[in-house]
Order: structure tokens, then sequence, then C-alpha cells
């Protein structure tokens, strides 16, 4: 053995035999811990034995004839290569007719005259030992009947010589193997080999076929002139009778092989290592399967499990070891032997109990950098045993982590899923077990993200002038960026005229190969950005005599060469406009399945007039052809003749088969049908062809018409099925399909998800875990599981309420969730369900799980009446959330003073059972500012602010205003809120009503006021009309004048006053400043030739208010 390894060297070279080394060796590995045994390892000695001397007479064989020329080479270790030569070391030709087989032997189906010669030599080479073995030459010597009939004639009469006859053809007779039947056994994974080789004149053709079932597609393969069938591979599959059939013109012979495909063990589940803790459980499971299937034996350290040294802690279940309650000492390597009669499978399990304290294995202060909004993933990678505990926390005392922002992994990762600029900082990750615990420190550094504020843009320019593209980036500060501009997504062509500057990209003499997509990348070590922008060439200016246009159509299109699947077509082009054509477009319309589609075939340079188009069967086609220059695309051509294919079958299969059962008992197939020209003729039909996979050898197959869905009914719930489907026509069949895997219909889940368990993580969150069920009785495909969970009751309120069942989904094999959303308090209900694509599984028992308090919600209401001169009264409603059981109501007020500043803060703790307050020896007309809020056991609440002021004396109550929580407040007050004013104006507006009335009756009675001759006597040159154009009234007349009292009034005829006429008057001039009305309501006093504007409050019209807006502007 070689130093401090367990490689075993054996060394034959300076003496000794291989023969003295053969057996089978197995090495052990053993310490204090346990003992791993090795596979057996098998050493024999390679042998090249001679040839046994054997006499060899000549073979004298009629011309027509079989023979076999038999090599028997010695047995060596591993067997020899095996092939025929002549004396001069030239291997001899083989064909249909002559062929080696598996065995070595050469095989003659018929006989020749040229295959008479001597030296048909045998040779046999052993690799190993680098060593050929020749066999003696034998001797074949071939009768041709015209030199027999020349001996036959020396020794018989005329009349004989006639019955010699020429050489007689003959029907196929198998050589290898004989008989009609045979069988063969193969081992999975391996190559089978079957060989069948025919004499017959003329020389018979092999075909193999399976029965009932068709040769696996991509693994079968001839060889010796089909005489051999290799199929790679095998499975049990693959087992089943293969016939070849021999056939000449004469006639046929057959040969089935039976095949059974048997399995040496292979693993289905190999033991893994274990490492458990002090009084934990766990399995070791060894599952193979084999055919037969193979025996399951358990060793512990080398032994056989059932003389090994008694572990209490240990218990054999076929397949699988069970420990509970291990100890220290429980520790050993266990040994898995699956086997049958064709091999063996042993793997070693270590299972390891340990009591270790928790390691973080993360290098310490390790530095994470990351992308603001961007996923961020902390390391804490530990060991222990029993399992450590992970717990992470931001800061150096800061609180642990929790809520829906992180993830928390199985490994210790800790991941925020969207990290922000405050996520930057120390986080500490603590490992604990009953051992122990440590701790370790990372640092998270989130930066912002790279951006380019001005990207490039699309430029047209034309040849040989210059452009520049801008990129103008913005970055994190300590990030360093690099800036790679990229033509066409490849770098940069290596040219002068390209200048790359800090932000732009520069192009001298641009040039028509310029032409193309500029991307700007800007790379960081922690995010890549891009941008682009197409930069496309132009012509310079044309000068004003040329026109540049779209070329002429071309014309005189021609069809020449037509054969079945292609044709040749040439054109003369049109005239081209001053730019040259770049291109030719070919299209063609079927006039068979499509007439009047036109679509693409082909496109050739412009140079080019004639085509050679590839065609497909059963198309009725036409041509045309479009010019295509830098300015456009030409009308299309004028069609070409129509040419009709000839039909043939189907050269493709229908596409996007699938299988998916509509229902539990039944399969539907869909496939995409081809389409019209896809079919290559007439009568286009569809071979669709199922079996269970892995259960029927047959297929079942059922030809439909021109269709894209069959159904097959009667099959079982969800079972695989291989499908194929064939399309075909009145010429044949297309090629053989690929098979496809499907599923028969889908039904309900059988059994509901066991074990249900609920985890409450804080007062609105819950985790529910949950086994999965079985695959087999999910009928279905999985899609996941639903968690039905809704709110029995609140458990700080007795009422109930209507139940509001809530779903989660979770997709996929998963066996837990997250419960978001919950009420703090309470009592909820859930259920777990399987889904599949048919539907629900039944539930699972209702699972009851209680969340605890959390803090309360805000008072429903705060109200402030009954204000005095040193006392307001507070009332209250308790919050609509209380989310547990209320301690206490925390109220704070404090005075606002002249200056709109709050004054020192009074908190007053109020028993939870109140809902009212009465607040004294308060300072009298001061506004104050309460916040009142409620407590649980948990904490405070969100609180409510309002605002009140007491009162100024007895005579009246100021209105409390309502405050929105605002640092300062006003002390003003509104004088037309107060009571003594609004009585006031109250008494001044009835006043002005009754005066008013009183006018009105009076001039209601007739006859003229005396101011018309007042102002005649005194002349008075102040005292003018007032004029339309000052906004004034009208000049003031009596009924003879017919002057308007009022803008836009008249006197009527009868020297009356209408009422709404005599209402305006009245109202323009009850307030003069200077009128009055004596005893007989005649209007007495001087008035002014030109009145003064005084808009009311809130109201610039130069028109007096009426008694009515009088009033309402007093109230």
């Amino acid at each position: 053995m070689k130093p401090n390894s367990g490689t075993l060297v054996i060394n034959i070279m300076n003496g000794g035999k291989a023969e003295a080394y053969e057996g089978v060796y197995q090495c052990t590995a053993r310490n204090e811990r346990g003992a791993a045994i090795s596979n057996n390892i098998v050493i024999r000695p390679s042998r090249s034995p001679l040839w046994t001397k054997e006499k060899l007479e000549p073979n004298h064989v009629r011309e027509g004839d079989s023979l076999v020329l038999h090599c028997r080479p010695p047995v060596g270790l591993p067997p020899p290569i095996i092939f025929w030569m002549d004396n001069a070391f030239q291997r001899l030709p083989q064909s249909e007719r002559v062929s080696q087989g598996l065995n070595g032997d050469l095989y003659f189906s018929n006989v020749q005259p040229e295959d008479t010669r001597e030296d048909y030599i045998c040779y046999a080479r052993f690799n190993h030992t680098q060593t050929i073995q020749q066999k003696q030459p034998i001797s074949v010597k071939v009768f041709s009947m015209d030199s027999l009939n020349d001996t036959i004639a020396a020794n018989l009469s005329d009349t004989d010589i006639y019955g010699a006859k020429p050489v007689t053809e003959r029907q196929p007779v198998l050589l290898t193997p004989t008989g009609s039947t045979s069988t063969k056994v193969e081992l999975r994974g391996n190559v089978l080999l079957l060989e069948c080789i025919a004499a017959g004149l003329p020389t018979p053709v092999i075909r193999w076929i399976k029965e009932g079932g068709e040769l696996p597609a991509n693994r079968t393969f001839f060889e010796n002139f089909k005489k051999t069938l290799k199929i790679t591979d095998v499975s049990e599959a693959d087992s089943g009778n293969y016939k070849c059939i021999a056939r000449n013109t004469l006639g046929s012979a057959h040969h089935v092989i039976s095949v059974t495909v048997k399995a040496a063990p292979y693993w289905i589940t190999a033991p893994r290592n274990l490492v458990l803790s002090p009084g934990e459980h766990g399995n070791l499971i060894c599952r193979a399967n084999g055919n037969p299937k193979p025996d399951i034996s358990w060793l512990a350290n080398g032994v056989p499990i059932a003389i090994a040294p008694e572990d209490p802690s240990r218990k054999v279940d076929g397949d699988t070891i069970i420990f509970s309650h291990v100890q220290e000492r429980s520790s050993a390597v266990y040994q898995c032997n699956a086997s049958n009669e064709y091999g063996y499978l042993l793997a070693n399990a270590f299972v390891n109990v340990l009591a270790e304290p928790p390691r973080i294995l993360t290098p310490a202060n390790k530095l994470y950098q990351v992308i603001a909004d961007s996923p961020a993933l902390l390391d804490c990678a530990y060991f222990g045993s029993p399992k450590p505990e992970i717990e992470w926390f931001k800061g150096v005392k800061g609180s642990i982590l929790r809520g829906n922002e992180y993830v928390f992994h199985e490994n210790g990762t800790l991941e925020i899923p969207v990290a922000q600029k405050d996520s930057t900082g120390t986080y500490t990750c603590v490992a604990r077990n009953e051992l122990g615990k440590t701790q370790n420190e990372v640092q998270l550094e989130v930066k912002d993200p790279t951006m380019i504020i001005k990207q490039p843009e699309y430029k047209v320019i034309q040849r040989y002038g210059q452009v520049s593209f801008e990129c103008i980036i913005k970055h994190d500060s300590t990030l360093s960026p690099t800036v790679i501009w990229l033509k066409d997504n490849d770098e940069l062509p290596d040219d002068e005229r390209f200048l790359v500057g800090k932000d732009n990209l520069t192009i001298m003499n641009v040039t028509d190969k310029d032409d193309g997509t500029y991307t700007c990348i800007v790379n960081t070590t922690l995010d890549s950005v891009s941008a682009s922008a197409v930069l496309t060439v132009v012509a310079a200016p044309p000068t004003p005599a040329i026109i540049y246009a779209r070329p002429n159509p071309p014309f005189d299109l021609e069809l020449t060469g037509q054969l079945e699947r292609s044709i040749e077509l040439s054109w003369i082009p049109g005239d081209e406009n001053n730019s040259p054509i770049t291109s030719f477009v070919i299209e063609y319309e079927d006039g068979l399945h499509e007439p009047g589609v036109w679509h693409y075939q082909t496109e050739v340079p412009g140079t080019q007039t004639t085509v050679q188009l590839k065609l497909s069967p059963y198309v009725n086609y036409s041509f045309r052809v479009i010019a295509v220059n830098e300015i456009g695309r030409s009308q299309p051509s004028e069609p070409s003749e129509q040419y009709l294919t000839k039909s043939a079958s189907p050269d493709e299969n229908p596409s996007n088969v699938q299988g998916i059962g509509s229902e539990p008992d039944n399969l539907v197939i869909t496939w995409e049908s081809l389409k019209g020209f896809q079919s290559n003729g007439p009568g286009l039909q569809y071979k669709v062809s199922w079996r269970q996979k892995d259960v029927d050898d047959e297929w079942t197959s059922v030809i439909v018409a021109n269709v894209s869905k069959y159904i097959v009914s009667g099959t079982p719930t969800f079972v695989p099925y291989e499908i194929k489907v064939q399309a075909l026509n009145d010429l044949g069949y297309a090629p053989e399909p690929s098979v496809v895997i499907g599923h028969s219909g889908e039904d309900l889940p059988m059994v509901a998800p066991g074990n249900v368990q609920v985890f409450v993580i804080n007062s609105t969150l819950a985790k529910v875990h949950w086994d999965p069920v079985p695959l087999k009785t999910v009928r279905g495909h999985l899609q996941g599981y639903k968690v039905y969970y809704w709110k029995v009751q609140s458990l700080s309120r007795r009422s109930r309420r209507h139940v509001e069942k809530k779903i989660l989904t979770f997709r996929g094999n998963k066996t837990l969730g997250m419960l978001p959303g919950l009420e703090p308090y309470s009592s909820y209900k859930l259920n777990v369900r399987v889904v599949n694509g048919k539907g629900e599984g039944p539930a699972s028992p209702d699972k009851l799980f209680r969340t605890p308090e959390g803090v309360p919600g805000s008072p429903s209401f705060l109200k402030i009446t009954n204000p005095t001169l040193d006392s307001l009264t507070l009332e209250w409603g308790s919050p609509t959330h209380p989310n547990g059981v209320l301690t206490s109501y925390i109220l704070k007020f404090q005075p606002i003073n002249n200056t709109h500043e709050l004054g020192p803060l009074v908190e007053i703790r109020i028993p939870a059972n109140e809902s009212s307050l009465i607040l004294k020896n308060l300072n009298y007309s001061t506004r104050y500012k309460f916040y009142f809020n409620a407590q649980t056991s948990v904490g405070s609440g969100n609180q409510i602010t309002e605002e009140a002021v007491t009162i100024m004396d007895e005579a009246g109550i100021l209105r409390p205003a309502v405050g929105a929580g605002k640092a300062m407040a006003s002390r003003q007050v509104d004088i037309a809120t107060q009571g003594w004013f609004i009585g006031l104006m109250c008494a001044v507006a009835l006043l002005i009503l009754i005066l008013l009335i009183v006018c009105f009756i009076r001039r209601n009675k007739g006859g003229k006021y005396p101011v018309k001759e007042k102002e005649d006597a005194h002349a008075d040159p102040e005292i003018q009309p007032m004029k339309e154009d000052d906004g004034t009234f009208g000049e003031y007349s009596d009924a003879e004048d017919h002057k308007p009292l009022k803008k836009g009034s008249r006197t009527p005829s009868d020297r009356t006053v209408k009422k709404e006429d005599s209402d305006d008057s009245l109202v323009d001039y009850g307030e003069g400043v200077n009128g009055q009305f004596n005893e007989d309501g005649s209007f007495i006093g001087q008035y002014s030739g030109k009145k003064e504007k005084e808009p009311a409050e809130g109201n610039e019209s130069s028109e007096a208010p009426s008694p009515v807006n009088a009033m309402n502007s007093f109230v």
C-alpha cells in the first residue's frame, strides 16, 4: 500500500506471475467512528491462447449454393476481435452476399466463381496483450455449371447431357439463427445486437420489424448490410418480439427473436449521510430497482447488521433504518447492498451523532454592495448540532428583524427583496442552540443606480458629414463607471474617424458603411445600463436635373426547366430611375389552395435576373417579381404563367401535438393541421396513434379526416400516454412522426393535506405548515395548495358578524405559507386543500388559532362640550378596533397663547371604563389643544386631536374650533358670530323694511312729488340730471316729461307708475345720502347729481343693494 493512502499497488514488472494475484479485492477504511467498505474489485489476468491445430479440408461448392467458413477462435480474456484477410494481409471484401457474422464466421448467401481462392484466413486480435493469432488458411473451390456439364458429357450419353440444369435460383433460407424462433436476454443500459443472415439466389434483402410496436427512434441502427439490428441503451420497454424477414424474388423466410430485458440493480434512492444531535430521530433509506427485483441487505461497519453490536436506537424496516433517541455511541458507517443475479450495488452512509455549539462560517465584517430597489442577500452560513436557530439584527443594539420586508432562508441568508438607501448599515447574525450561541456582523451598502440622463438620439446624416451621439450619465459617487460604444452589437471599427469622448461619440467623414445602430453601455461593478440610437446615412442632395424614384416593375417573366420540385424563373428588369436596383423579391401565389394571396418566396441580388426556385408538390404556382432600390420597392410585375406540380406523399407531420384530457375518463389529442400546400396531394388525412406509457406494447390507431382533434374515451384517470400523429394523403404516408407524451383527464384530488400546523408570528401574521399529499392521490397536475381562513370572532368584542372567508394560493409542491393581514386579538380557523387542473380536493380539518393583542386603533370620536369660564367637558367613544383589552386612555392638552405658540403639556391617565371627563381650573377665554389615545398592554394607539376655547364671560359661549393636529393655532374671533352683533343687525334690518313699506304705500296713492318745482326754483347748477354713461341714475321727472325714472324703465301713458317700476325707483333712492321722507311720503332734502359707488362687503356692483340683500348682509 502507498504511504498515507488506501491505494494498493501490484507490480509484476520485476518478477512474479499475474495469475498469482487473480481474485476479488475489497478495501475497508476504519476509525473510531466506524468502518466503510468499497465495492468488490475483480482482478483477472488477460489471456491470448494459440489456435488449436486442425486439419482443414478444401471446400468444393457448386455455384449458387450457400457456404459458411467457421472461424472458432480460441477463448481469450477479454474476447478477441475477429476479421478475415488473405495472404497479402488485405481485408476480404464483404457485401450483402458475403459478410461476417457476430460469432466471427464468414457467410456466403450464394457463392460465385470469383469466390474461388486458397487463402481465406481468420485472424483474432487480443487487444489487451497486443497480439494477433492466425488460423490456418481455408481453401474454397467453386464449380460452375459449365465446367460441371463438360465433365458429365465425357461420361454420359447425349440424351443425359441435356438433363444438366443451369444455376437454379432459390428462395431464402436462414443460415443463422436456425429455426423459426429464438430468445435473447440483454441487460438494461447495454447494446442489443440481433443478427439474421440468409442464403438464397438472388441474394436476399433483410428487413427488421418489432411485432406490436415500432423500433425505437434515435436508438436504432442497422449494421452489416442490415443483417444486424443494433439498439443502444435498452430498457424494459424494448422487450418484445423482433422479426427479421429475408426476401428475394422467389419468396421470403423469417425468424422471430423474443427479447427480454433484464436489469442489474440501479438506485432509486441511495442512502445519504446523516448528521443528528443526541436525542434526535432520523432515517436511512436505501431503495433500488432491477429485474428481477433486488434483495436489500444492511451492514454496520462492514458487518451484517444481524450480527453487528446491538444499538437500541436502531430499527431495521426492510429498505429503511429508523433511528430514534440517538446517542453519541450510535455513530457508525452503514452499508446498503442491493443485489440480484445480474449484479449488485453497495453504498456507504455515515450516521454521525454530534453535539456541537454553533459556528458561523461566513467571514466577519463581510461587505455587501447592491443597487437601490434591487434585492440584497446577506449570508450567514452556519454549522452546529442540534441545528442552530438564526436571528438577524440591524445595528449594534437593534431589535430583531421581522416582517414582510425581509425573507429568512433556511441556510441562514437574510434577503431584503427591495433594498433602499436607508437599508445601509451593519447587520448582525446570531446563531444559537442549547450548547451556546455565536454572532457575526456584515456590512451592507446600498448605492444609487446608474442612469443615462441624456440618451443618444436617432440621426440622419448625409455622406461625408459629421455626426455626434451623446451619452450623459448619472451614477453613485462611490462607483467608477466605464462607457463602451458598440456598433450593431459589435465593437466599433478600428478607424480613426471614430472619436470616443467622455460623454459622446463623434464620427467624422461619414460613409455608407457607418449606417447602423450605435449603443452606449455604462458598466459599474454593480449594474449596467444601455441606450441605442440608429444612424441613417443618405446620399447628398441630387442636382435638380436628376430625379430619384422607385424602379419600374420587371416584365417578361418566363418559366423554364420545369421539374417536380424545382423550376427556373427569369425576367427583364425595369428602369432603375437613377437609383441602382439592389435586389429582386420573388413572390408566389397558390391558385389551388389560396388564390389571390401572395407569399414571399426568396430574394436575389439586383445583378441577377434568373433564379432556381424550390417547389412543393400539389401547388398551382404563379410568380411575380418586385424590384428594390434605395428609394423603395417597385410595383409587382405581371404574374407569370401557372405551373401545377405533381402530387406526392406528405413531407412533414402535424406540429404541436398534445394530449390533454377534458374529462377523467378521456384523452383529447390535438394538433396543428398542415397548411394547404403542405398536404402535397389530395385526400389529406391523419393517422392518430396512442398507447399507455410503460403499460401497452401495442399502438391503437385510427385514421381521421382533415381535422385537428380526436377524443379517446374510456381511459384511466391521469395516466401518461405516448401519442403520435402522422399525415397521409392519397399517395401515401408522411415520415414516421415523433412520439409525444400526454396525459388523460384529471379528476379532483382524493385526500386532504395532513398534519396542518399554525405558528402565530405576531398579532397580524401567522405561518401555516402542512404535509404534502401523496402524488398518486392528486390525480392530475399538482398546481399547488389553497389555504382557506376566516375570522371566527374578536376576543375583545363578543358580537359576531358575517364570516368572510379568505383564500391564499401557494403554487407548486409547497408545504408552508404565510397568512398576512390578520386582526389582532381574534380567533381564526383555517383549512388546507390541494389543487390540480380539475379543481380542489377535500379540505383538511379546520384548525383554530388565536392572534395576540396589538396596539389599539384611535378612539372613535372626541367631543368637547359645555364650555365655562374655567372648565370644559370631554366626551369620547372607545376605539372601533381595540385590538385587545383596553387598559387606559391618555389625555394630553396644552394652551395656545396670543403668539400662536403652544404652552406646557399636561398629561392625564384615565381608566378604560370612563367615557367622559370634566376638566376644571382652566384659564378663561383661552384656546386649548387636546391629544387623546387609547392603550392596551402592548402599547399606545394612534391619537386624535381637538381644540376648544373657554368662554369670555357668562353672556355667551364661544364656539369651539376643531383643529387638525397643527402645532400653531389662531386666537382671532369672528365678530359676525357674536350674539349681540346678530341681534343689532336684525333690528336695523327690520326698521329699514318698515320704512320701505311705508314709502311704497304712499307712492301708490298717486300725486306729484314737489321735487321738480323745487329744482326749477333754485336752479342750483350742481343739481343736474345723472348721466347714463357714468353709471348713475337718469334724470328724475314727472309723468309729463316721459323720461325714464330709471335706466331701462318707462312711464306708462295713463300717468300711473307700474308696481315693478315703483319698486325699482324706491330701491334706487331709498339709500340716498341725505334723503328722508316727510309725513305725507314726499321726498325732501337735497340729492347730489352724482351718486358715489360704495360697494357692499364682498360685492363690487355700483348698484345699491335691495332691502332683502341688506338684510342678508346683516344676518
